[in-house]
């Protein structure tokens, strides 16, 4: 069984983060860089089945600068066998998801695992429109899976408004890995080493003969603005007349 897990590269949610000065991206200048948080769970879960299985091969890709070399060989010093590294700047989900069906197309992997959105932009669109470009099921946003004994198929478990659903898709299928699925281990001091002898295939967008043009541009950012300070009201009655004249949310 081959899986392909996804690992971009994304600003740490620790980082101070700031609107650079032509007002269209981020200051990237002092920034920590780390793997996607729901691309770590994907990778943690593709690295249980491959356990769960004996024979299983994970290969890590990442799509975006050279610079992501540092979160595959995170991937990699986790457990994955191979990592693949797909280079280009200002790709959009649209491209991104074009460039994956690429890959997936080259390496015919049984089941493919994203994390289920990526903190920088939260889109929740590569998954989808990946599946979709290929003609594969799809289970988004599950918390539990269970790979046929026979390799066929996979169970997933997934939150719905009214509780939980399970359901079945036939492999090879796409699956978007939600916060509850796992909790990633940390990489250990031998497979850190393991890392720099493992392959890592550096691919450029270009020799894809996919169109990255975006679809979608980001004309200007700006931080949200200073929220004002809020008060302490006496009673019920102020705090109703407070919410109907003031906030006018009655």
């Amino acid at each position: 069984m081959k899986i392909l897990v996804t690992a971009k590269r994304v600003p740490d949610p620790e980082s101070t983060i700031k609107v650079n000065s032509s007002g269209d991206g981020i200051e990237e200048a002092g920034i920590k860089w780390v793997v996607n948080p729901f691309d770590e769970i994907a990778i943690e879960e593709a690295l249980r089945v491959k356990e769960a299985q004996g024979d299983a091969e994970v290969v890590v890709v990442s799509i975006g600068p050279s610079e992501a070399q540092e979160q595959l060989r995170t991937g990699l010093a986790m457990g994955a066998d191979r990592a693949i590294l797909v280079t280009g700047e200002n790709l959009d989900t649209s491209a991104v998801a074009k460039i994956l069906v690429k890959i997936v197309e080259k390496e015919s992997p049984d089941i493919v695992i994203t994390g289920k959105q990526a903190i920088d932009d939260d889109s929740n669109e590569v998954g989808q429109m990946t599946a979709q470009l290929l003609g594969w099921p799809q289970a988004t946003f599950i918390s539990e899976l269970k790979i046929a004994d026979d390799k066929s198929s996979a169970e997933c478990t997934r939150e719905v408004d009214g509780g939980m659903e399970t359901i079945s898709v036939p492999l090879p299928a796409l699956i978007t890995a939600d916060l509850r699925l796992n909790e990633p281990r940390y990489a250990s001091l031998p497979g850190i080493m393991k890392a720099r002898k493992k392959p890592l295939e550096q691919i450029e967008a270009a020799s894809l003969g996919v169109d990255t043009t975006p679809k979608i541009v980001i004309k200007s950012m700006a931080p949200p603005p200073a929220r004002e300070a809020g008060r302490i009201v006496e009673s019920v009655d102020e705090l109703v007349t407070a919410l109907q004249s003031e906030a006018k949310v009655l």
